[in-house]
């Protein structure tokens, strides 16, 4: 949404224009059904086993009066999106590169988005098609937090790739020196405090227990925090062990969020208020790292704020996209 440009090939949105769009959007999104009213409850139980959750047609509406027939390729800046095709079992990574070189991968951004948002059990998968002069290629997907739920190291991969192919946009960039990269990993937030499941409980689960158990789904919370804490404590790692690369990585995450504040679809207007406040709360602390034995954040003595390591972040990328612009004049 940030990088999709307007009629003017500006920014179709601003990141200040987010917090209203989720405000307005996400309650129309995931409608909210009772959880106080014992028959809702039984229909809602039965509506998750037996089909999605939301049937997305809001969101695929939304999607498409957005974005149109814009394309990847045409975003104002390099991105990369991933998905999972589940009829091939193997992970989908679009990308602004790739799509320049390749017709079969520049799909229509509306329908990257409706795939890359199919969570399972949430909404349905999506299909579409794409061609070039000779061939077509169909794509039958689903949310690819499913194999990349931090999708920090696709970032990180494409670049290195970007690199060996000795892309000019990356000229000055050195394999082996982490500070050629500035990575901001923004995190969704995690509940690692609340402890939500134990084994003696679990023990008992079967299979629909183990997918959907009291409004909560066990086995893809399990999935996708372990692919994203793995992927965390990894390029946590890689930072730390180069020497003065460790501030070239900032990530930024709570970890203690409880109850409602961690679903996924709790979408009243008490919690997404809720947190849109945790996340203002949030750029006032400081700058915290994983503690790589307990995979619990840790504030960094002597750190700045959150929103003074962004505002650092930018001042870095504006000095850089100013001598890139020197180097090309």
């Amino acid at each position: 949404m940030l990088t999709a440009p307007n009629k003017d090939k500006r920014p179709m949105f601003q990141a200040k224009d987010m917090e209203n769009f989720y405000l307005e959007h996400c309650p129309k999104i995931f409608p909210q059904k009772s959880r106080n009213n014992f028959i809702d409850s039984i229909t809602n139980f039965f509506g998750a086993v037996l089909g999605p959750k939301y049937n997305g047609k809001y969101l695929h509406e939304l999607t498409n009066q957005l974005l149109g027939d814009l394309t990847i390729k045409e975003t104002l800046a390099n991105v990369i999106i991933p998905a999972f095709d589940i009829k091939l079992l193997q992970p989908v990574i679009f990308s602004t590169d790739d799509a320049k070189v390749d017709a079969l991968k520049n799909a229509r951004l509306a329908d990257i988005c409706i795939s890359t948002s199919a969570a399972p059990t949430f909404f349905p998968p999506h299909s579409f098609t794409t061609k070039d002069d000779q061939r077509t290629r169909t794509f039958e997907l689903i949310d690819g937090g499913v194999a990349a739920s931090n999708p920090t190291s696709l970032a990180i991969s494409h670049i290195r790739k970007e690199i060996l192919m000795e892309n000019p946009l990356f000229s000055d960039a050195k394999l082996t020196e982490s500070k050629s990269m500035l990575v901001l990993s923004l995190g969704t937030g995690t509940s690692k405090f609340e402890e939500k499941y134990r084994a003696a409980t679990a023990s008992k689960w079967g299979l629909i227990n183990w997918v959907f158990d009291n409004g909560k789904t066990p086995l893809l919370d399990i999935f996708s925090d372990a692919s994203s804490d793995l992927v965390d404590f990894h390029v946590s790692t890689l930072f730390q062990s180069l020497l003065h690369s460790k501030d070239y990585y900032l990530r930024i995450q709570v970890d203690n969020l409880t109850g409602d504040e961690s679903s996924v679809d709790i979408a009243t207007k008490e919690n997404l208020q809720r947190l849109v406040d945790i996340g203002n709360e949030l750029l006032e602390k400081p700058v915290s790292r994983v503690n790589l034995d307990n995979g619990r954040f840790e504030t960094i003595p002597g750190a700045p704020t959150n929103e003074a390591a962004l505002a650092e972040f930018a001042r870095l990328l504006s000095e850089e996209r100013k001598l890139r612009q020197i180097n090309i004049n």
